[in-house]
C-alpha cells in the first residue's frame, strides 16, 4: 500500500510538471478551471462577398461560436449602422446600398460579437450602378419582388441584344443553394422557403471579371385577407422586403399597370400569395365594386390579367342607386361597399352584395371560390332577420364596415345611408362553413340608429374572439342603447356587451352629428410590462383620440376618467390608425397625417405629434397603411381624395420626409379618387382602389 501511494504521488508530481511545462493548471483530481482551455469567440459572415446595385439590399447572416451570446452589432466601413454615403445596415443584417456609387465602390460589412467586440467577421460589398452592370453586358430585370412560391427568369444580353455566354450565381454561390435560392443554367431563379434579399449575378464565360447583377426580394407574406391587414386592424405589413426608403423614389418606383373595373371600388383590395390558379402558381388580387362585381386579377402581371370576374346580381336585378336611399353619401350606384374577407384555409371569399328587382331590395352573403368565383356552401344566403320587434331592412341598412372572420363566423356590421331612418346598429354573424345565421346584436334596439360604419373600418378582434367596434350617432343609456360608444362584444350565440366606453359629452356629440364612430378602432400590441397591458384606440368627428383599456373600456361618467388617455389630435377622424414600433399614425380630415409616440413605461402617448406630413389631406383624411421589414425600413402609405387619387409615401421615422407621390409624374396618375379607400401593400407593390381601376404601383424592373 505504501509503494502504491508512492507511485500515485510520483505520477501526480509528473502530471503536475507536465501541466506546468504546458502552461496548464490541471490538478491531480482531474478537475480544470476551464479558463485557459476556453476557445476564442469566432464570427463569420455569409455571404462573404456580394454585388449590390445602388438602393438595392442584401441580407447578411452572422454565425457566432464559442459563446452562448450569439448577438452581433453591424457596421459598414467601421460605422455602426453605416451611413448614407456607403450604405446602411439594420439590426437584422439587411444592408441597403447608398443612392449613388461611392468613389470607392467596395465597402466592408462587419458583424462584431456583442460578447466581445474585438471579435468580428466581415464581408465585402461591391456597389454597382442602378443597371447592375460591371461588365460589357446587361441583366434583366435588375430587381424583382417574389413570394416564396414564385420564380423569376433572368436574361443576360450583350450590346445589340446579342446572346452571351454566362454562368449564374446567387450571393456569390455558383448556382445558389437551398438557403439563398437556386438559379439554373438558363437564368431561372427559384427562391428559398424563407424571406430575405439576395443578389443574382451573371458572370461572363469569356471574361469572368465581367458581371451584371440583380436584386431579388423574397417575402413570406401569405396574404392580406382582411381590412387593414389583420384582426387588430393595425394596418402593418412587416414582411415587405422590396420597398424601403431608398428604393421608393421616382427613378425606381411608379405606376406599373392598372386593372379595369366596372364601377368604383370602395372596398379595400385583398391579396393572396401562391394560389394554384390559371394553370400555375400565382399571386391573386381580389377587388369588389359598386356594380356587385367581384374580380380576381393576377397581382403581378403587366398588362393586367383577369382570372375571373363574377356578377353577384340575380336574374332581373341591378345595383341600388343613391336615389333609392335618398342620400348621396354613396353615389351614383351602391352594390358591394364593405371590404370582403378571405379564409385562406378554404380559399373562400366572403362578400355582401346589395341589389334590387323593381321595388324589392336584397342583401346577400356570398361565399365565393377564390379559384373560379363559384358559389360555395349552398350560397348565397339572403340576409333577413328580426329581433325584439326590429326587422332588418335591406334598403335602409348600409353595409359600410368591412367584414370580420372570427373563430369560424363571418360578422357583418350595419349602419345607414345618410342617417335616413329606419336603421339599427346591427351586427349579425353567419357560420363560415354553412352560411347559417348564428348570432345577432343590436346596439340601439329601441329607437334605432347607432350605426356601425367606421368609414369602412372593420370590427377588431382579440385572442379571445371578442369584437371591438365604435358606434355612430344614437341614444345612450349604458344598458341597451349604445350610440357614440366603444363596445367590447362577446361572440357566439349569446352576443352581447362585455364592456363599453361613451364620452362624457355623448349627448351633445349625438345632437351635433359628431359621430364617435366615424373612425375605426385599432388594437395596440400587448404591453406586458406596461401599466395597462391591453389597449385600444380610436376616435371620431370631434377629432379626439380615446386610448382605452380593453379589459375594462371605462364606462361613462362626467370626466372621462374611465379612459386611459384622451387627447385632441386635430380635425375630424374618418380613419383607422396604424400602430408600429410604439408609434401611432393617423390621417385627419383637412389636416396632416400625424405620428404620435407611445411610451411603454407610462402606457400613454405624447400628445404632441412626433412628426407630420408636409402637406394636408382633404375631406376624409387618410387611413394609412405601413410596410416594413420587421422593425426597420418603415413606410407610411396614404391615399389623398383629390380628383385623381394621389398615393403618398412617407418615411415612417419622420413623416416630414415624403419619399414619393403619384402626382409628381403624369405616368403615375391613378384613377379617380374614392373616399375612405385604403392602400394594400404586398410583395413590392401598392394597390389603390379607384372609381374605374385598381391602380398598381411598384418597383421598376429595370
Amino acid at each position: 500500500m505504501a509503494s502504491l501511494a508512492f507511485l500515485r504521488s510520483r505520477n501526480c508530481l509528473f502530471v503536475s510538471c507536465l501541466a506546468i511545462i504546458g502552461g496548464l493548471t490541471a490538478g491531480c483530481g482531474g478537475g480544470s478551471s476551464g479558463s485557459s482551455n476556453a476557445q476564442s469567440i469566432m464570427v463569420s459572415v455569409t455571404p462573404a462577398s456580394a454585388s449590390v446595385p445602388v438602393a438595392g439590399t442584401q441580407t447578411f447572416t452572422a454565425a457566432v461560436v464559442n459563446t452562448s451570446n450569439t448577438a452581433v452589432t453591424w457596421q459598414v466601413n467601421g460605422v455602426a449602422g453605416g451611413d448614407a454615403a456607403h450604405g446602411t445596415i439594420n439590426s437584422t443584417g439587411t444592408y441597403t446600398a447608398p443612392a449613388a456609387v461611392p468613389s470607392t465602390p467596395n465597402v466592408t460589412v462587419t458583424a462584431a460579437s456583442a460578447a466581445d467586440s474585438t471579435k468580428s467577421g466581415s464581408a465585402t460589398v461591391t456597389i454597382t450602378s442602378s443597371s447592375g452592370n460591371t461588365g460589357s453586358f446587361t441583366i434583366s430585370p435588375v430587381r424583382a419582388a417574389l413570394t416564396t412560391g414564385q420564380s423569376q427568369a433572368f436574361t443576360a444580353t450583350a450590346p445589340g441584344n446579342a446572346a452571351i455566354g454566362v454562368t449564374w450565381e446567387v450571393d456569390s454561390i455558383p448556382g445558389g443553394n437551398s438557403s439563398v435560392g437556386t438559379v439554373s443554367a438558363s437564368g431561372v431563379y427559384s427562391p428559398p422557403s424563407s424571406a430575405g434579399t439576395h443578389t443574382v449575378v451573371a458572370r461572363g464565360v469569356a471574361d469572368v471579371t465581367a458581371t451584371a447583377s440583380a436584386s431579388v426580394f423574397i417575402t413570406d407574406l401569405t396574404g392580406v385577407f382582411t381590412y387593414h391587414n389583420d384582426l387588430s386592424r393595425d394596418g402593418v405589413n412587416s414582411q415587405e422586403y422590396a420597398l424601403n426608403p431608398s428604393s421608393v423614389k421616382t427613378a425606381t418606383f411608379g405606376k406599373r399597370f392598372a386593372c379595369a373595373i366596372d364601377a368604383p371600388a370602395y372596398a379595400q383590395p385583398l391579396w393572396v400569395a401562391n394560389v394554384n390558379i390559371g394553370g400555375g402558381t400565382h399571386n391573386v388580387l381580389v377587388a369588389a365594386t359598386q356594380h356587385d362585381t367581384v374580380y380576381a386579377f393576377d397581382a403581378d402581371a403587366s398588362p393586367c390579367q383577369t382570372y375571373w370576374s363574377k356578377s353577384l346580381l340575380a336574374s332581373g336585378e341591378t345595383w341600388v342607386s343613391s336615389t333609392d336611399v335618398s342620400s348621396t353619401d354613396l353615389a351614383p350606384d351602391i352594390g358591394i361597399v364593405g371590404t370582403p374577407v378571405i379564409d385562406p384555409g378554404t380559399n373562400t371569399i366572403y362578400v355582401v352584395s346589395k341589389s334590387k328587382n323593381g321595388a324589392n331590395f336584397h342583401q346577400r352573403l356570398h361565399a365565393l371560390s377564390l379559384i373560379d368565383g363559384s358559389e360555395k356552401f349552398n350560397g348565397p344566403q339572403e340576409i333577413n332577420f328580426s329581433s325584439a320587434g326590429a326587422t332588418f331592412n335591406a334598403l335602409t341598412q348600409n353595409q359600410r364596415a368591412g367584414l370580420a372572420l372570427v373563430n369560424g363566423v363571418v360578422y357583418i356590421a350595419y349602419a345607414s345611408h345618410g342617417d335616413n331612418p329606419t336603421y339599427y346598429g346591427w351586427i349579425v354573424g353567419y357560420s363560415a362553413s354553412s352560411l347559417a345565421q348564428v348570432s345577432l346584436f343590436n346596439d340601439d334596439p329601441g329607437s334605432g340608429s347607432g350605426g356601425i360604419w367606421m368609414s369602412g373600418g372593420a370590427p377588431a378582434a382579440d385572442s379571445n374572439n371578442n369584437l371591438y367596434v365604435i358606434t355612430g350617432n344614437g341614444n345612450f343609456d349604458g344598458s341597451t342603447q349604445f350610440g357614440d360608444s366603444f363596445l367590447k362584444l362577446s361572440t357566439g350565440s349569446n352576443m352581447g356587451v362585455l364592456s363599453f366606453f361613451a364620452p362624457s359629452d355623448q349627448a351633445s356629440l349625438n345632437s351635433a352629428d359628431q359621430d364617435v364612430g366615424s373612425g375605426g378602432a385599432a388594437m395596440l400590441i400587448d404591453q406586458p410590462s406596461g401599466p395597462v397591458p391591453h389597449l385600444l384606440i380610436g376616435g371620431g368627428k370631434e377629432g379626439k383620440l380615446y386610448l382605452l383599456n380593453r379589459d375594462n373600456l371605462g364606462g361613462n361618467n362626467g370626466t372621462d376618467s374611465g379612459a386611459v388617455q384622451t387627447f385632441a389630435a386635430g380635425n375630424a377622424i374618418y380613419a383607422t390608425p396604424v400602430f408600429w414600433q410604439n408609434t401611432l399614425y393617423i390621417g385627419l380630415a383637412f389636416d396632416h397625417v400625424k405620428a404620435y409616440s407611445f411610451s411603454p413605461t407610462s402606457g400613454t402617448f405624447n400628445t404632441a405629434p412626433a412628426s407630420q406630413s408636409p402637406s394636408g389631406f382633404g375631406y376624409g383624411g387618410a387611413t394609412p397603411s405601413l410596410s416594413s421589414q420587421g422593425s426597420s425600413n418603415g413606410i407610411i402609405w396614404g391615399i389623398e381624395n383629390a380628383g385623381p387619387a394621389v398615393l403618398h409615401a412617407y418615411d415612417a421615422t419622420n413623416l416630414g420626409t415624403e419619399l414619393w407621390n403619384s402626382a409628381n409624374n403624369g405616368a403615375d396618375q391613378a384613377g379617380q379618387a374614392v373616399k375612405f379607400t385604403v392602400p394594400t401593400v404586398a410583395n413590392g407593390k401598392v394597390y389603390v382602389g379607384t372609381a374605374s381601376e385598381i391602380s398598381v404601383y411598384g418597383l421598376s424592373p429595370n
